[in-house]
């Protein structure tokens, strides 16, 4: 990578304090969809783009400011996006050390995109050293900054820009939504990276760990139509809603990879794929007219399955489905606008899939506003009765962009980014300054060891042991107990008085009625 080109789109690396010891083997290294649709978008308007991918090369924030600088790009553009919706805010704190790494090497100008930027853009310039933060999508807006960066257009002009006049920022206003996703967002530029770097998450190739890579995620659609509380996933489309691309743009990306990588394990990363039934029929349909031996997975809803959807995703190569049924407690449920349906109505649509021969990742949420000790209880009683193939326990956390985020700035609750607190990496699960929302009821040192006890209930039952060696086979049950071998550091545990300085140096207004 030489010499002047318009644009770079960047990851920085994250993974390994995000996930601390699972990121060696267990979690994913995903390919970056965003990057890559914005890439292949800008080049066929005539720009010259390349794509450093730092997660996947595992570089260090110096390393990857040093390639930055060498490539000598009109625009350096951050993509700050994790391997899940809710997951942009985590990797914030590597790619400000990123950015600042690059701005002593070079004075290029830098922008940053993704969830969280989108929902916090006049926080994100005035703590960082980019130039430029872009709220929406990011297509139209680079398109446009790069007309401007060569003189082709007044800066006030750049839609979903923010910048800096007079050290104060300035907003140009959301761009407009991209309304024919088939026409300005038709495939991803895959060549523009090392396609043999990406590999799936460990569950993804349970019985058949040597599919796991090569890897790649297709998104079919942008957005999502509901409002849980707890979700950021629309931050950066300015509201609700959900757009597509067709079934036949879709596949036809999907014949490219098979034909050119050999891809047979596929992440859809869509908030809600199983939902529109001209869509979800359309892609199987066509899928199973070419009889690929796909491994690819999704997320659904418990109340968008239906039985006639099942069949035809287990003939196009859907292997597994992602469910959110975050509590078992309908109380909790309905606390952050989940949906309506009950525990006998989830374990009917889950047997459902499984009978279907679809596995099933399931997700939970622990530490919702309204959760006890006893719902938690209620909802890992629930966890382990279910027994899916995976399970995903979260603690929850107000993430910026979503209503509860809101709520708890207005409320004065104790988040990551409060004074003294460790910051944006606090929004990531797994890592060692991890600081999810206490509860009415409950401290967030509670709900994080309940959820970090929770994950070695579950991962160590007889009943889910017995499970995987039937459906996967003992080596499967052997690489389950190696993960359960791997303890997480938390910072409370060796530093047992920390929450408690948080707490007693701020004036917070905390939920936890003993705090």
């Amino acid at each position: 990578m030489s010499g002047q080109i318009d644009l770079l789109l960047v990851t920085p690396p994250s993974r390994a304090v995000v996930y601390q010891e699972l990121s060696k083997d267990y979690a994913a290294i995903e390919p970056p969809v965003w990057s890559l649709l914005i890439a292949e978008h800008i080049r066929r308007l005539g720009w010259s783009v390349a794509v450093l991918d730092a997660e996947a090369l595992g570089l260090s924030y110096d390393e990857t400011a040093r390639r930055i600088a060498a490539a000598d790009a009109r625009l350096n553009a951050f993509m700050i996006y994790g391997q899940q919706p809710s997951a942009s805010t985590q990797c914030m704190p590597a790619a400000v050390l990123t950015a600042k790494a690059t701005a002593r090497l070079t004075d290029r100008p830098c922008i940053a995109l993704g969830t969280h930027p989108s929902a916090l853009p006049a926080l994100t310039l005035d703590e960082t050293t980019f130039d430029y933060v872009c709220q929406g999508e990011g297509p139209t807006t680079i398109a446009q900054l790069l007309e401007h960066l060569s003189g082709r257009r007044s800066i006030e002009s750049v839609a979903g820009l923010w910048w800096r006049r007079d050290g104060a920022p300035v907003s140009n206003g959301w761009a407009p939504k991209i309304k024919d996703l088939d026409q300005a967002l038709p495939t991803q530029a895959w060549d523009l990276v090392d396609m043999s770097l990406y590999r799936a998450h460990n569950w993804q190739s349970f019985g058949a760990p040597h599919r796991r890579q090569p890897y790649l995620s297709i998104q079919t659609s942008l957005g999502c139509p509901y409002a849980c509380s707890f979700c950021c996933i629309n931050a950066p489309f300015g509201g609700n809603g959900i757009r597509y691309w067709s079934p036949d743009a879709i596949v036809a990306q999907i014949d490219h990879v098979v034909a050119r990588y050999g891809v047979q394990m596929i992440k859809i990363p869509d908030e809600m794929f199983v939902l529109n039934k001209r869509h979800v029929l359309g892609i199987c349909d066509r899928l199973i007219e070419r009889g690929y031996d796909l491994n690819i997975w999704a997320y659904a809803r418990i109340d968008t399955i239906q039985r006639e959807f099942l069949d035809k995703l287990r003939a196009a190569g859907f292997r597994w489905l992602g469910l959110g049924i975050e509590s078992a407690s309908g109380y909790v449920r309905d606390g952050v606008e989940k949906g309506r349906f009950d525990n006998a109505a989830i374990t009917s649509v889950v047997r459902q899939v499984q009978d279907a021969g679809i596995h099933v990742s399931s997700n939970f949420i622990f530490g919702l506003p309204d959760d006890t000790m006893d719902s938690m209880q209620e909802t890992l009683d629930f966890a382990l009765d279910l027994n899916t193939e995976w399970a995903n326990f979260y603690a929850a956390m107000a993430y910026p962009g979503s209503k509860l985020h809101q709520v708890a700035t207005e409320r004065g609750w104790l988040l990551p980014e409060s004074p003294g607190g460790p910051g944006w990496i606090g929004y990531s699960q797994h890592a060692f300054e991890t600081l999810p929302l206490p509860t009415e009821h409950l401290s967030a040192m509670q709900v994080l060891e309940f959820r970090d006890a929770a994950f070695q209930a579950y991962y160590s039952n007889p009943a889910y042991l017995a499970l995987v060696d039937k459906k996967f086979g003992p080596e499967t049950g052997a690489h389950i107990k190696q993960m359960t071998d791997i303890t997480l550091r938390r910072r409370h545990h060796e530093d047992p008085a920390y929450y408690d300085r948080l707490l007693g140096a701020q004036a917070v207004r905390h939920p936890h009625p003993a705090a």
